[in-house]
């Protein structure tokens, strides 16, 4: 049979008729006949800059998406690392920013093959400061996902802030100026668009870390929680309690009486006490006196001394006399560090405190329970008679809780111990009958930490739910809730002078409470991982911070500006810090299983600016030494060896045990808990 003419006509005009420019051209006469005349020319340009298909026309192959970003992004890496040392460390923060968009920007726009291998190239170069939020972004693989993503909208719908001084700012924007053609329009178009630059007077310094984020910068609501809170900060006294007057002079005459029995000269050449170190002396050194800097006394409602009261007094009073100096410096006093290491505990211990007189020590497991043991291997007598049969144990479990135990602490007297757990509450247990005294129950959620005030009275408890609470022992209620942060409370502690409380969270800031308000003074942001450690020196001046980035953090209380930040932890977390009785030496335990020293005022403008010696034995102390990692198939080098900064005094290492607690007893030794993994 003949084939007709125009028989395969049909199929060859749907196809036309179906193609992309048909179709416009179909819409274009109808806009026209209709009398929308703006569209219609609107819609004639976008036609002419697609091809057959519909695809926008690309006239270079570089301005694809998977060479456009990778282009621009290795352009600005490669003039950074051939920059000025001068100016590396300010440039050097503007990478992460850039990364993240350039990556967001890719998937948003369907370019996943290209987004990933982008991703995969670059970041290793981020882990080390920045690898929380690279662990939740890295679960973002569909356009849907930066819809749908938390922490992606965030990105996305705030500007990152970086600051730069004036001086390298300029020399920034002439680069992508003059190299527009290179990448510099693609990195300009992404830092005008979600970069905001922050111009600061002066010049670049070399004493600047570009690893670690700036004091304001990041994003809004994310790693400063609330904002910048530089300005206008509320006036905080950092002054020490004074004294209930009466009991000064009770502690005076006891003293007073204490040094007329030690006049014996040989007796006194046997505790090592040189004539003019009197306890009376010793005692106007660290009495607690009103002065300009000093809340009130009626600020902190405490219940009446008692004789107990005055003997502690002077228990402190004698073992500030007795205890050893510490310092940092050019020739360092290093602190000699005891070491409890505890076998058996099958990954369920979570938690150490010791008590002040060093004599007890309390520990939390997973199975909900709280073990008490004595450090000096007496057995725990209990006042209760039927205790302690059929002998006295040396160990005293305390049961009570209904789920893993993740916060103890001692009162400054030692009569008392606080347990917090997963079970919602906070108990408080008698330390003569090893009893369960009290349940207070208020939180909604887990209770991470709890920690007992100065003088006992109070105490602070850390949650779950966002919030951080003030109890007293004798309510069973909370008296403040402390609400502010953005994600669970990890760890809280005290100023010396019990008036302001100190939090650290998971949203990645720690916060200055006023235990009489409520309110929140003073807001440190800086590090990009959850905040797991907390200390207040001794004289209320400085706060340490330190997180799951592996950095330790001092900041000026006064100022809420931080002072520096130290690295040497690897990249592990930071458990525990404690400060040394004059506040200049810190020492940190975490999970890379060592005890490091650290010289607080070393690098800060403050007295002791020069640079730690090494101590013989003590590990590497150097600014260009390298840090151990722990081996595991947990703990694999990611990226470059970790350096430790040269304010790094001593490192002591453990075999195989994670350090949880390290505290200074007021004689100046450290305490050092950990548990030994086979």
């Amino acid at each position: 049979m003949a084939t007709q003419p125009g028989a395969g006509a049909p199929a060859g005009a749907a196809h036309t008729a179906g193609s992309p420019q048909q179709l416009n051209q179909i819409v274009m006469e109808y806009l026209s006949k209709k009398g929308y005349s703006k569209t219609e020319a609107m819609l004639r340009v976008e036609s002419a800059h697609t091809d057959a298909d519909g695809r926008p026309i690309i006239a270079k192959p570089e301005e694809y998406a998977d060479v456009m970003y990778e282009r621009a992004y290795s352009h600005l890496r490669r003039w950074i690392d051939n920059s000025l040392d001068i100016y590396k460390p300010d440039l050097k923060r503007l990478e992460y920013p850039i990364f993240i968009h350039f990556y967001l920007t890719m998937i948003s726009g369907g370019h996943l093959t290209p987004g990933k291998t982008f991703w995969k190239n670059h970041v290793n170069e981020h882990e080390a400061t920045h690898g929380y939020d690279l662990e939740e972004l890295s679960r973002i693989n569909l356009p849907v996902h930066v819809e749908e993503n938390k922490l992606a909208k965030l990105y996305r719908t705030n500007k990152y802030r970086v600051k730069l001084p004036v001086t390298t700012k300029n020399l920034l924007l002439h680069f992508l100026e003059e190299t527009a053609d290179d990448g510099g329009q693609t990195l300009l178009s992404c830092l005008n668009q979600h970069i905001e630059l922050i111009s600061l007077p002066g010049r670049a310094s070399l004493f600047v870390r570009g690893a670690e984020l700036q004091e304001g910068e990041g994003i809004v609501g994310h790693t400063s929680g609330r904002g910048d809170l530089s300005e206008n900060l509320p006036n905080v006294k950092l002054g020490m309690l004074p004294m209930d007057k009466e009991l000064m002079k009770e502690v005076e005459e006891e003293l007073r009486e204490e040094d007329t029995k030690m006049k014996d000269i040989s007796r006194s050449d046997e505790l090592g006490v040189t004539a003019g170190k009197s306890l009376i002396d010793e005692f106007s050194k660290i009495k607690r006196e009103e002065g300009e800097d000093s809340p009130a006394r009626e600020a902190i409602p405490l219940p009446p001394y008692t004789i107990a009261d005055v003997e502690d007094e002077v228990r402190q009073v004698k073992e500030y006399r007795e205890k050893v100096q510490i310092k940092g410096g050019p020739s360092p006093a290093l602190p000699s560090v005891c070491m409890y290491t505890f076998h058996n505990t099958n990954d369920g211990l979570h938690c150490l405190d010791f008590s002040q007189d060093a004599e007890l020590v309390a520990g939390g497991f997973a199975e909900s329970y709280v073990r008490v043991w004595s450090l000096k291997g007496t057995p725990l007598e209990s006042i209760i008679p039927s205790e302690n049969l059929p002998v006295v144990p040396k160990s005293r479990r305390l049961i009570g809780h209904s789920g893993p135990i993740y916060g103890v602490s001692f009162s400054p007297d030692r009569k008392y111990l606080l347990s917090s757990s997963e079970d919602k509450s906070t108990r408080l247990w008698s330390m003569d009958t090893y009893t369960a005294l009290v349940v207070y129950k208020g939180h909604d959620a887990p209770v991470w930490d709890v920690s007992f005030g100065p003088f006992g009275h109070y105490f602070a408890t850390a949650s779950y739910e966002h919030t951080a609470r003030l109890w007293s022992c004798d309510h069973i209620y909370p008296l403040r809730i402390f609400a502010g942060h953005l994600s669970d409370v990890d760890t809280v502690t005290w100023h010396p002078n019990s008036t302001y409380l100190f939090t650290g969270s998971a949203d990645k800031t720690a916060r200055m409470w006023d235990v009489n308000t409520g309110n929140s003074v003073r807001l440190f942001s800086g590090h990009s991982a959850p905040v797991t450690a907390i200390a207040a020196s001794p004289d209320g001046k400085y706060l340490a911070t330190a997180g799951e980035d592996s950095l330790i953090s001092i900041w000026d209380i006064a100022g809420g500006k931080r002072l520096k930040a130290m690295r040497g932890h690897g990249k592990t977390s930071i458990y525990s810090l404690s400060f040394s009785r004059e506040s200049n030496v810190l020492v940190s335990g975490g999970a890379d299983m060592t005890v490091r020293c650290w010289d607080v005022l070393h690098g800060t403008g403050l007295p002791t600016q020069d640079a730690p010696e090494p101590m013989p034995g003590m590990g590497p102390v150097d600014g260009a030494a390298k840090v151990d990692l722990p081996q595991g198939g947990n703990n694999k080098r990611r990226g470059k060896d970790v350096v430790a900064t040269p304010d790094q005094l001593a490192v002591w290492y453990t075999k195989k045990a994670p350090v949880y607690k390290v505290q200074f007893t007021r004689k100046n030794m450290v305490m050092a808990g950990s548990a030994f993994l086979p």
